[in-house]
């Protein structure tokens, strides 16, 4: 599972390299592919906030990771995803725990990946005007860097009770992230007998 998480972590931090322009927040939310370019510039800034003092501020930069993404990233939804079959049967609680765990996970592994990366090329590919009463679209892009490309695609959906476009998966290098995280925890729930608190227990430990 870790080995996963890191990989996506490495992967996903490129979009940090590409030189997108910053367009307005209401602008971002309205079209789910500048969105992305928005996210580009504000992690930047992020970064270039915690990275001195990095890892003694590590905790202040989780938080600041977090409240950024968790305005661009659907983490309830993918955290019920990746639960599969075994969402029927949790609590409301056992639920709510894991996507609280899922997504600290996410966000610590992702910002320790991001902290120190390098300056390969991010393009985007498949900018198209959307339509009308479209509610899900895939962005893409490709990671360039000495000569090799790897794609990566982010499925975006359109929120009825917010009206703002997230994430709800990602797919790189033909890799798709949500399917692996969801096979992960039904074959570590089949191993303990369906003890869904012990698989949270557990995939809390290795995040």
């Amino acid at each position: 599972m870790k080995r996963v998480k890191l990989s996506l972590a490495l992967l996903l931090a490129g979009i940090l390299t590409s030189l997108a322009p910053m367009v307005s927040a209401e602008n971002a939310m309205d079209d789910p592919y500048t969105q992305i370019e928005q996210v580009t510039g504000d992690l930047l800034t992020v970064i270039s906030s915690y990275s001195e003092g990095y890892p003694e501020n590590e905790q202040a930069y989780f938080l600041a990771l977090a409240e950024l993404m968790q305005e661009h990233v659907d983490f309830d939804y993918i955290a019920r995803q990746v639960m599969g079959p075994y969402k029927a049967q949790a609590t409301a609680q056992q639920r709510q725990l894991f996507e609280s765990v899922f997504r600290d996970g996410l966000i610590e592994t992702y910002g320790r990946g991001l902290i120190g990366y390098g300056d390969e090329e991010i393009v985007l590919v498949n900018r198209s005007d959307l339509k009308a009463g479209q509610r899900k679209v895939s962005v893409k892009q490709e990671i360039r860097s000495d000569g090799v490309v790897y794609p990566m695609e982010y499925s975006m959906a359109l929120s009825k009770r917010t009206g703002k476009w997230k994430a709800i998966n990602v797919i790189i290098n033909g890799i798709n992230m949500r399917n692996i995280f969801r096979s992960q925890f039904v074959n570590a729930a089949q191993k303990s007998g369906g003890d869904l608190d012990r698989v949270i227990a557990g995939w809390s430990a290795e995040s």
